[in-house]
């Protein structure tokens, strides 16, 4: 059975044309059997050749206009073998037919009429047979002592196909022995005789059937609850797959290696959320909006999901070129956007470039989403994050005001309260700034330089600043989960930071989902806060991801705890002790209450810090930075290049 079996699927579809001569060939065997039971090969060769003939037209005709050959014959259930039969049928009526005119008109018959009778049984019983007899060796030859048990979570109206298909498609020998739901519905009931289970059962079946495998075929499902099954069929030391189209995987003749492996960040996110778009659809359909930052994992999806909308305008900005270009592709070819959608490239910090875009575009809505944001390349280089984080930042949202931009919001970031690093401590402060700006009408921005050919702006602002702060965003550029994926992908070791060490994780589409919805219920001056779930802990992250490809950590594959990087602490906070949280109409979205500062002293201290900034003495900044964060307590002891201090004067004076 086992080379059967192995012949089947190395020969994975018999040809259409294979089929097609094989039941030619059983229906020339039977008219020519049929023959010699009746007749005795009484007549000559030329009668021989006329009845072979005749057969052969009249039943190629049938298997053509029913299409019996383009069945999988292990596949074959009652109906397809039927309609080979019905096809042999016709081809015995067209031949009586036949022998009637030929009757009518004086001549002997074609084929004798009892030859026929025997020829439609004997074919019949043939072609039937033999489809039943291979897809019943398959069945037997997947029920041998190598057959690998396997669950299937899920039941939809395909289930059946599931099941063929889990059991007939596979290039290992899986055999469905159960099924498990969590609709109450489908418990004790029965598909092709295997029981459906409720979910609550799914350790005791494991255990009852030696099940080794666990296929989800349901494409929507709680995560929490996938989260507990997974748990359950890891500590089983289980294979755990998702399906993909029944109807996709038969047509497009897929193996089972094909199945995907349940990715981390399904199991990670929480139950999908149903924003009420229509408010965001009304109040940005109608904008022009500039989102910065727009190649990064934030910004693109913000693009894709603004795009999604058909605003009057979508502006895309980025200092990536490629970047930049992917996604301007991506979004054309996607939503066709056309002359509607506006790409410039160029530095968020960079106040010509930035007022230039202001003036061409006029926008109405700005999503700020550019920003550096990785914590151990900005410790090497706090000058730099300040320019890109604060006075970008400062930039953005003078323009803003300069230009009468209705609202500004901000994308910052967890690692802003309480901040240990310098990347937290500069998205920090470019929050309070964006919050003095809203408080202060009567305060003018700082004074920007206005090209020759712009028009005059308006120096009365009403920009609604609005920040939002959320955790990590899984998948994202530099993110753990990519980063553990490459390195279990290399058969390790997985580094982890420290044993302890917890994060906020959230899916990118629902970050910029809330984002959306931020913007629209926002009226300036808020800081809101993403509902993040439970906070994850690193290590039980990087075992699971180990278990999910089949490995076992530790035996296979080794975990090493490198230490804490220099600004990196050991979990992260979504508000600072000072701060009050006020709940919103939707309950994954909540208000700070933020701390008032001092508007003048602070655009005082943040003048000085860029000014420190833009000559690199990284010292300097970092003691700035204390001043206007009092809670920003660095657990980095060194803040210069390649851990040298570096006079700013010898970099002046050899400069050009």
């Amino acid at each position: 059975m086992k080379e059967f079996r192995s012949f089947l699927l190395r020969n994975h579809i018999t040809p259409k044309w294979a089929i097609f001569a094989l039941d030619l060939s059983i229906c020339i065997f039977s008219v020519l059997f049929s023959q010699y039971l009746i007749t005795g090969f009484a007549a000559g060769n030329s009668a021989f050749l006329l009845i072979v003939t005749i057969t052969s037209l009249s039943a190629s005709a049938f298997f053509v206009l029913l299409k019996t050959y383009q069945g999988i014959i292990r596949f074959s259930d009652f109906n397809e073998a039927m309609r080979s039969v019905t096809a042999v049928f016709c081809s015995f009526l067209s031949i009586v037919a036949l022998n009637c005119m030929m009757a009518f008109s004086g001549h002997a018959y074609v084929i004798d009429t009892t030859v026929l009778l025997v020829f439609f049984f004997v074919a019949s019983f043939l072609i039937f047979g033999y489809r039943l007899l291979v897809k019943q060796l398959y069945r037997i030859s997947i029920t041998e002592d190598n057959t690998v048990n396997v669950i299937v979570y899920g039941v939809e109206l395909n289930s059946s196909l599931v099941k063929m298909s889990v059991e007939n498609l596979s290039d290992s020998a899986y055999r469905v022995v159960a099924f498990i739901e969590d609709e109450e519905q489908y418990i004790t009931k029965t598909i092709d005789g295997i029981e459906i289970y409720s979910y609550t059962e799914t350790e005791e079946i494991i255990r009852r059937f030696n099940a080794k495998a666990v296929f989800f075929a349901k494409d929507k499902m709680d995560a929490d609850l996938k989260r507990n099954i997974v748990d359950v069929c890891l500590s089983h030391h289980m294979q755990v797959m998702n399906i993909p189209s029944v109807a996709d995987w038969i047509n497009s003749n897929q193996k089972l290696s094909r199945l995907e492996q349940v990715k981390i960040e399904e199991l990670l996110g929480r139950p999908s959320i149903s924003l009420p778009n229509e408010h965001v659809i009304n109040m940005l359909g109608t904008k022009s909006i500039l989102i910065t930052g727009a190649a990064g994992s934030i910004g693109s999806e913000l693009a894709r999901q603004v795009a999604a909308i058909c605003p009057a305008s979508l502006i895309i900005c980025d200092k990536s070129e490629t970047g930049l270009f992917e996604l301007e592709y991506e979004l054309q070819q996607k939503y066709k956007l056309g002359a509607s959608l506006k790409v410039f490239l160029g530095d968020v910090k960079d106040e010509y470039a930035m007022n230039r875009l202001f003036a061409a575009y006029m926008p109405n809505i700005v999503f700020h989403a550019a920003a550096f944001k990785h914590v151990p390349m900005m410790e090497s280089h706090p000058s730099e994050a300040i320019l890109t984080n604060v006075q970008g930042t400062r930039v953005l949202a003078d323009l803003a005001e300069l230009y009468d931009v209705e609202r500004f919001l901000f994308v910052s970031t967890d690692k802003a309260i309480n901040p240990t690093n310098v990347m937290g401590a500069s998205k920090r402060i470019a929050e309070m700034y964006c919050h003095a700006l809203h408080g202060k009408a009567d305060c003018q921005p700082k004074e920007l330089p206005v090209l020759p050919m712009l028009p005059s702006v308006k120096l009365k602002s009403k920009t609604k600043f609005i920040t939002t702060r959320f955790g990590n965003v899984l998948g994202s550029n530099g993110s753990v989960i990519p980063r553990f994926q490459q390195q279990i992908a290399a058969g390790g070791p997985v580094t982890v930071t420290h044993p302890e060490i917890i994060r906020y994780f959230m899916t990118i589409h629902e970050a910029c989902s809330l984002v959306l919805e931020a913007v629209t219920i926002g009226n300036g001056g808020e800081l809101y806060l993403f509902d993040m779930g439970e906070p994850v802990k690193i290590l039980d992250l990087a075992k699971k991801m180990i278990r999910l490809a089949g490995k076992e950590p530790g035996s296979e594959i080794n975990i090493e705890f490198t230490g804490l990087r220099p600004g990196e602490k050991l979990y992260e906070e979504l508000l600072n002790k000072a701060e009050e949280v006020i709940p919103t109409h939707n309950k994954k979205i909540l208000v700070a209450k933020v701390i008032e500062c001092d508007y003048q002293g602070l655009i005082a201290g943040i003048n000085e810090l860029i000014e420190t900034a833009q000559v690199c003495n990284d010292k300097k900044v970092v003691s700035h930075i204390r001043q206007l964060v009092p809670e920003y307590k660095s657990s980095n002891a060194v803040f210069d290049l390649n851990n040298k201090e570096i006079d700013p004067a010898r970099i002046a004076s050899n400069a050009f």
